[in-house]
Formats: C-alpha cells, structure tokens, sequence
C-alpha cells in the first residue's frame, strides 16, 4: 500500500473520523463501520484534509477543472479548503460552488446556490465526504447540470465503501461512472482500510479484531460490490 494511504487512514484515525460499532447509514444499512467528516473540527485538520483531497484530485484528474463543487451540508467546508489547499501546492486558482437545502429569497446571493455562480462551460469536479449507495449523486447531479451547461469531470470522495449502489451489485462509484458517465475516485478504500488494521494494533488498540472483521464480512456478503 501506498504510504500516503496509511498516512490518510491514521489521520481519520486521529481526527476520530472513522469508527466501528453498528451504525444506520442514509440509504438505510446498518454497517458496522462509519465515515463522518463533520468529525474535522480543527484549523489543522482542515487544512490538511484539503491538501489529502487536493493532491487526490490532482493525481487523478489533474488541472483540467474550473470549480470544485460540494453538496450540502458536508461538502461545503471539503470544496472550500479543498481550493485553499489546490491555490497552495499547485499554484491553480479553482472556484468553490455548493447548493442549498432551501432556497434563498433575498440579498445579492439569493438562489439555491452558494460560493461562486456556475457558468456555461465550466468543468467541474464533484467533491463529497463518501458516498455508499450513490444516493447524493442522484439528487445533486440534475442541480448541477441545470444550473448551467458544464461539464463535471469527475467525484473525489474521501473514502471508497466498497459497496454496492441503488441499482445494480456495481459499486456507487462504477455505477456513478455508468449512470452519468463521469470518473468517481477515492483517496483510499475500504479494503485498504482492513488491511491496515486488521489485528494490528494502532495508538496500543486493535480496532479491527476478529469480531470486526466478521462483521465487516458478514456486511460485504449482503451489500458489497461484485
């Protein structure tokens, strides 16, 4: 495994983003591990995690994008330290774009959107926390195409599940690719993740044990991707 991985998963680690239990996701599974960003609270956390994701970005989809677009609620902060950290370590000047759960009806920036106004032609890297059924996606891409006609070239998200999507044993981000015809990637996945830690123990704790591990097994027999 690539260094910059283990560095990511620690980091979750750290930040207490990334846990295991039992847990109720959106799309209504019960998993027995969860992802939550809104667990980056601190100014360095931040900055860091935009430079994960930017450097993820980069490697992946390289500069040929104008805005970086993160759905509400958690994407908002993500596509805005996220084109900090771009501006920094590659010199590149990217707009940040989200939408809104309620419209606006007032002020200068009355709309359904925030960050900047999306124009024709811009070419757009969707950024999300994670993605488990591609659910979001669903709501957020017809936002996004209406609102202008752009290009989205890709989804960033932090960490790849591993399972599969609403409608086919695909994973959500083959099916994302398959459905809207755009790259979905991940800085690391959940594989990686249960190579990691799996009966090795981190900060003297093992975090994934036998019992995890069954568990996560057991969870990837029903909902993970063929």
């Amino acid at each position: 495994m690539e260094s910059y991985k283990q560095e990511f998963i620690e980091f979750m680690l750290d930040c207490k983003v990334l846990k295991f239990g039992e847990f109720t996701l959106k799309s209504g599974r019960k998993s027995p591990f969860f992802m939550n960003a809104g667990a980056y609270v601190t100014g360095s956390q931040l900055k860091k995690l935009g430079e994960y994701y930017a450097k993820a970005i980069h490697d992946n989809f390289g500069d040929d994008f104008d805005v970086l677009f993160g759905p509400a609620y958690k994407g908002i902060p993500i596509s805005v330290i996220t084109a900090i950290a771009y501006s920094e370590l590659y010199g590149k000047e990217v707009r940040y774009c989200s939408d809104r759960k309620e419209e606006k009806d007032h002020g200068a920036d009355k709309g359904s959107f925030l960050g900047s106004k999306l124009q024709d032609g811009d070419r757009v890297i969707m950024i999300e926390d994670v993605t488990t059924s591609g659910k979001s996606m669903e709501e957020t891409v017809p936002k996004v195409k209406g609102a202008a006609d752009v290009t989205i070239k890709g989804l960033m998200v932090s960490l790849n599940r591993m399972e599969k999507g609403l409608d086919s044993d695909k994973s959500a981000l083959d099916e994302i690719k398959s459905k809207y015809g755009f790259d979905a990637k991940a800085i690391v996945d959940m594989s990686e993740v249960c190579e990691c830690l799996y009966n090795r123990p981190y900060n003297g704790e093992i975090l994934i044990d036998d019992n995890i591990k069954a568990a996560i097994d057991r969870y990837y027999e029903e909902y993970g991707a063929k």
